[in-house]
């Protein structure tokens, strides 16, 4: 029993022993490496520094040219341009009171501006940015050691702000931001370039150097130029004779869902984006914020009821001027009665009684059924960076009064694109077409075409389709669209005149407040479309889009006859 308590206090000892063994041994190696960094770091820190800069040399990684960008003809949207730049490596100029003044009459900038910089560290300050010819060769003559002048790429936007929001941007990192930049930024990145070791400093720029990736690759879009142009004209025109807070105009091959051309105002100059200082103007109204589209709506409506054989374009009711709900009543604009009228005549008067009728005669869940296949409560997935969408959760509670406000477009959200894609499958037939903005894509002689994309087969059936786009017809010919009316031509169309609710106004607030949204969408021919055009209007000077939306279609569809040589429907 002794031997075994013996042995076991003896083992209990060497254990302890190992234990402040291997404790001191690592005290030892970290007091080692401190005294090392110690007699780096301090005692021979300016030694080492010296060093250091002696062996570098002056890496920077050099974006090559990014992919570009154009227009459907071919002209430049955005671009590669080449830029002289000037930089010190103040570790290498030995007189820098000298070196300030040459720099400063070479470059034109104020010397306590480079004296700033020649106090620095670094192997590498920028001095000024896009030189001229002569502030080149200005600074090439001065043969300062240490100063030199070199070349970047500079993202260029030719257009300026025109289809801006389309466009996006690169940012300072050279990554695409917003639009077809940020959303296309992998088919456009380019080639990055490292300078290699071998020379240093030679001369004013980088001797061979070495590439690291894949090429950008160029990307045609299916914006059209001269009616983005007449477009962006338009909203402009609206800005000082409405008044308008913002716009939208969109224009869309019903048959491909090509865009056409997608104008917002305000919009914004990407070559001077960091000039900014509302970071909303960056936005895509178009495609990243929800409006409610009122009247605008109704053929919605209409198609949900005459494709389930609920009712006929000339299946009349009893208009009294409001529907009750509950407690509720839901009334007509100027709370006018009608009295009976045909659907026909519902959609040439906007009768919003006469759309709570047609979304009754459906049901509420068949209503909701053809919203879905519509594409309302989801993306539309065009390819532009940032696209949102609604569920439209509170419309889906089910209230009976929920259904009546929808019916007529008040109460459901939704974006322009949204509604342009949904009016699209009516004009063509109801076929629903995912709208797309890049049309080709070109890289090292290769050319790579796009093709449309059919989201849905049969949203209604054409018979439906015919019967809806000749009812609108009759809004142009003979209701609330007159004024969109062109000789010759067949036009098929809705007005919508929406009160902009508080909580779209960002007040916490219930209702609805005194601003409108204005819009009109329409397409032509109507039996045999080229496009469909929405123009939406934000809060302008105008009673309804009658007045605001309707004469801006009007002539934004003239001119796209014109440009296009649309054959007429009649003589």
């Amino acid at each position: 029993m002794c031997q075994k308590r013996l042995k076991w206090t003896r083992n209990k000892k060497m254990a302890k022993w190992r234990i402040n063994f291997i404790f001191l041994f690592f005290i030892l190696c970290a007091a080692a490496i401190i005294g090392c960094l110690f007699y780096i770091q301090v005692v021979g820190g300016d030694r080492y520094k010296a060093l250091a800069q002696g062996q570098q040399n002056y890496f920077q990684i050099l974006r090559g040219n990014r992919g570009e960008i154009f227009f459907s003809g071919g002209q430049a949207m955005a671009i590669d341009v080449y830029s002289k730049y000037a930089f010190i490596s103040p570790a290498r100029i030995e007189d820098k009171d000298k070196a300030v003044g040459a720099l400063s009459q070479a470059l034109n900038i104020a010397p306590e501006l480079i004296s700033e910089k020649m106090s620095s560290s670094s192997q590498f300050e920028l001095v000024k940015s896009d030189l001229s010819k002569e502030e080149e060769n200005a600074l090439k003559e001065a043969r300062l050691p240490g100063a030199y002048a070199n070349e970047k790429i500079l993202r260029r936007y030719p257009q300026g702000s025109m289809a801006s929001q389309v466009a996006g941007f690169v940012g300072g990192e050279g990554i695409g931001q917003y639009g077809v930049e940020g959303y296309y930024e992998d088919v456009l990145r380019s080639k990055e370039y490292f300078p290699k070791k071998e020379g240093g400093f030679a001369g004013h720029g980088f001797v061979q150097s070495e590439e690291r990736s894949a090429s950008g690759q160029d990307i045609y879009l299916t914006i059209d130029y001269n009616i983005q142009f007449m477009a962006e004209k338009l909203l402009e025109e609206a800005r000082n004779n409405l008044n308008i807070e913002s716009g939208q105009i969109i224009v869309m091959e019903p048959s491909s869902g090509k865009i056409l051309a997608l104008a917002n105002s305000p919009s914004f100059d990407p070559n001077n984006y960091a000039d900014v200082k509302d970071f909303m103007v960056f936005q895509n109204s178009a495609i990243q914020k929800f409006y409610e589209p009122g009247s605008a709506f109704k053929p919605i409506t209409m198609a949900a009821a005459l494709d389930q054989g609920k009712i006929t374009p000339q299946t009349t009711y009893v208009d009294e001027g409001a529907v009750k709900i509950g407690g509720l009543a839901v009334y007509n604009f100027d709370q006018r009665v009608w009295g009976q009228k045909t659907m026909t005549q519902v959609l040439e008067n906007s009768i919003n009684t006469g759309a709570v009728f047609a979304e009754r005669a459906a049901g509420h869940e068949m209503f909701l059924d053809y919203l879905a296949k519509f594409g309302f409560f989801e993306p539309t997935g065009i390819d532009l960076q940032g696209e949102v969408f609604s569920e439209n959760a509170e419309f889906k509670k089910g209230y009976e009064i929920n259904f009546a406000t929808a019916a007529f477009g008040q109460g459901i959200e939704i974006t322009p694109i949204q509604l342009v894609r949904a009016f699209s499958a009516i004009a063509n037939g109801g076929k629903l077409m995912k709208p797309y903005l890049a049309d080709k894509v070109f890289k090292n002689g290769k050319i790579v075409e796009s093709s449309p994309a059919v989201v849905r087969d049969n949203v209604i059936s054409s018979k439906t389709a015919s019967e809806l786009s000749a009812m609108m017809v009759s809004v142009v010919e003979k209701g609330s669209g007159k004024a969109a009316k062109i000789p010759g031509y067949y036009i098929a169309g809705k007005t919508g005149t929406a009160q902009v609710s508080f909580s779209a106004l960002d007040i916490n607030k219930k209702g609805y407040s005194d601003k409108t949204w204005q819009s009109f969408i329409g397409f032509a021919p109507a039996f045999n479309a080229r496009f469909v055009i929405l123009v939406k209007l934000d809060d302008p000077a105008a009673k309804t889009a009658e007045y605001s939306a309707v004469p801006i279609f009007k002539e934004l569809a003239k001119y796209i006859i014109d440009y296009l040589e649309i054959p007429p429907d009649y003589e």
